[in-house]
Formats: structure tokens, sequence, C-alpha cells
């Protein structure tokens, strides 16, 4: 009786073992299917290793509007997966698989451990104690199709697994040495979907001005800036980054690059702000002060107390104020350009980083035709994606994880039962 019943179970692939593959093999396997977790890798979860530089900043728990601000391309798209499996959904799921969770500033949520693999390992618990058989090292050559519809997959050395359905959770193009080459986006177009153009998202700037590599490794908090292109204004935020031996990088550039890449530009201007809680007026203040107590040094000698030691050269250098200059003969005017500059450090955007150093991939299988509501293809009877491999993006904090655990959670949930 028992293996009658299991006959009739549906047979369902998942390739790819990256967050989305995991999670809509769990969830799949929950529901009563056969599921076969097929991985090209060595292990699961390798990207995920290496999220949030090994700790693993695995959700965001912020309130779902602020979820979806933080959503780049097609926000709406995202609606039933988010509400339907959200931030403290996967928080339960990893702790009853034996990983506590912690939340930090900005709402981002961590392993208590501070160790990605505890993610990996509770997942891999999950999928076991609903019965998901995983396959490392195989990769898949094709997807079979007959009249528009699944009928399993076709491994690269040519043997065949017949399925009634297909969960595609490649990723994207960013981090190849992860694995993530593109498979999915072939699969998707071999089965006559649309995959929209791909560029590299989460990933530093390249810089026109030649002080940046001055400054490499050079980390500034609590800075605010603002990239615009022309005179529209693309993104503002506050946090903390990097320069680099080619521009910037760090949190805050890395959310500004999908703005950047959502609109295509080739270009843009920077606005470093280096005293965000102080107003122009207030910072004129902050400076006689310290110009009154130190009216005998020369200009170069005088910013200790304002900058780190690295940047005071640059910021000498561009102020246009000699370095030899006593501070008591500095003129106002001088003074207050010095602030300005202070406010607003301009740097020229000419570029970006390329998919070696992206965190994610914006573009790819064009949710047009994709249902939202089951992430199945509106082409293919059968066929699911989910993940990166999707043209869904968001900015750092917890939110392109996040996307991949509710994407494949509702592809996993919503396999139809095989006949």
């Amino acid at each position: 009786m028992e293996s009658k019943e299991r006959d009739r179970m549906s047979k369902c692939v998942v390739i790819g073992g990256g967050a989305a593959g995991m999670m809509a093999a769990y969830q799949a396997a929950e529901r009563g299917h056969q599921v076969l977790l097929l991985e090209k890798n060595e292990k699961l979860g390798k990207k995920v290793y290496i999220t949030g530089k090994g700790r693993c900043n695995l959700t965001n728990v912020c309130d779902r509007p602020d979820f979806f601000q933080n959503v780049v391309t097609n926000p709406r798209f995202l609606y039933s997966a988010v509400y339907g499996f959200g931030p403290q959904d996967m928080i339960e799921l990893l702790e009853k698989s034996g990983c506590p969770v912690k939340v930090e500033r900005g709402m981002r949520a961590f392993p208590v451990s501070d160790h990605a693999s505890d993610v990996i390992f509770a997942m891999q618990r999950a999928m076991k104690s609903v019965g998901v058989e995983i396959c490392l090292n195989t990769k898949v050559r094709q997807i079979l199709i007959l009249d528009q519809a699944v009928k399993g997959v076709e491994l690269t050395g040519g043997a065949q697994i017949l399925a009634d359905s297909v969960i595609v959770c490649t990723g994207g193009l960013s981090y190849p040495s992860t694995g993530s080459t593109g498979d999915g986006y072939r699969f998707a177009r071999e089965a006559g979907l649309s995959v929209t153009d791909r560029r590299p998202a989460l990933v530093p700037f390249i810089c026109r001005e030649n002080w940046c590599k001055d400054l490499m490794g050079l980390s500034l908090k609590n800075v605010r800036i603002t990239l615009s292109a022309g005179s529209k204004e693309i993104f503002q935020d506050f946090g903390e980054m990097l320069f680099t031996h080619f521009g910037v990088s760090g949190p805050l550039i890395l959310s500004a690059s999908s703005s950047y890449q959502h609109r295509k530009l080739n270009g843009a201007t920077l606005l470093i702000d280096l005293k965000p809680a102080l107003s122009m007026e207030q910072l004129d203040k902050r400076l006689l002060r310290e110009f009154d107590e130190n009216k005998n040094r020369q200009f170069k000698n005088a910013l200790d107390h304002l900058f780190p030691a690295r940047l005071i050269p640059v910021m000498v250098g561009l102020s246009g104020i000699s370095p030899e200059k006593k501070i008591h003969e500095i003129s106002r005017e001088e003074r207050l350009r010095f602030a300005s500059l202070m406010k607003a450090l301009p740097l020229t955007v000419t570029g970006t980083g390329d998919f070696n150093e992206a965190i994610i991939t914006q573009g790819g299988v064009d949710v047009k035709e994709i249902n939202p509501s089951t992430m199945e293809s509106k082409k293919v009877k059968g066929l699911y994606f989910a993940g990166e491999v999707l043209d869904v993006d968001a900015f750092t904090g917890g939110f392109n994880l996040q996307i991949a655990w509710s994407t494949g959670c509702l592809a996993g949930r919503n396999i139809v039962a095989g006949v």
C-alpha cells in the first residue's frame, strides 16, 4: 500500500542548492512530494556561505511596507511571496531547525553564532526531516519539455530524470566562482521565456578621481551620500562606505549601485556629506571653534579633530587653501568654501565593478511570464523559477536572501500533485 501511495506522489526536481533551492525543496517535500535536489557544486549553499562577510545576513525584519521600499526591481511581483512567507517565518524555521537567530542594527538578522554555515546546516536538517534527496556534483544539461509541459531533466552525462515539475533556482551571474554562471537563463530561453538584460548590482563604483586610491582601505562611518544624474537625485542614504584603489565601496555604495544600474546610467555625481549631523551654520560654528583653538598653526596641521588622518591631505588639496597658510589668515569665504566641501565632497562615477565583484544580478527571467502567486511559468506547465534567476533585486540588508527564501517557498508550496 505504501509503495502504491508513493507511486502516486508528484516527482519534483529542484535545480540549484542555494537559498531558493533549499527552501523550495523543503516546502515541496513537506507537502508530500518526492523531491530530488540537484546541485552542480560539491556542497549546498556555496553563495550563502559568503553572504554578510561569512556571517550571513539571512533576512531583514522591518515592517512589510519598508521591506518593499528596499526592493529595487519589480516589488509588486513579490507581494504574494513575501506576505506568504516573510522574515519572521524564516527565523522560526531556522530556530526550529537548530539555528538561533539575532537581530542587529538596521533590523538585519544573523545566526547567533555569526557563522553562515549554521544557516546551511539548519536548512539541511530541515530537508532531511522531510525526505529530500540531494545529489551534489550533478549538472543539468537541459529541461525536458513536451507539449508545453515539463517531463523531467537531462544531466550532462546524458542520463534523464523524469519528473512532473522542475523548479529552477540556479542563481544569477554574480560571484561566478560559486557556480552562478547563468544556466537558469538558458533554461528559460529554451522553454520560450524572455530574459531581461542583466547587470551586476550591489557592486562597487569606479570613480574618475585619482585621490581615491590614496585612501584605499579607509572606512567612513556615519556619512550621507547623494547620487545624482544631471539635476536628478537618484539615491540618498546614511551609513558606512569604503575607499578602494579604483573608487568607493561599502554598504552605502552597494545599495546606491543598484539604483544606478536600474536606471542604466553611464555616469553620475556622488556627493559625500562628512558631517551629516550638522547644518552648514552649525558646521561653520564648529570650524570657527577649531580655528580659534589652532589660530597660529598651519592649515594642514589644524584638522586632526575633523577627519581621519589619511583624509586630511585630500581635503586640504581639494580646499584650494594653501597647506602652509596660518589658520588666522584664512578668510571667511575660504572657511565657508571648506565647510561646503565637507558637506558635499564630490566624486565622479564612471562605472561599476563587474559580475566578479557583484553581490547580486539585476535582471533575469521576465516576471511578466511568471505567475506571482505560484512562481510557475505561464508558458510551460510544471516549470517554476525562484530566487536570483528572476528579474527581482533589492538593496543590501538581508532583503535579497529573503526574496530567495520567499520565492523558493512559494514555488515549493505550489507544486501540483502528480496524476
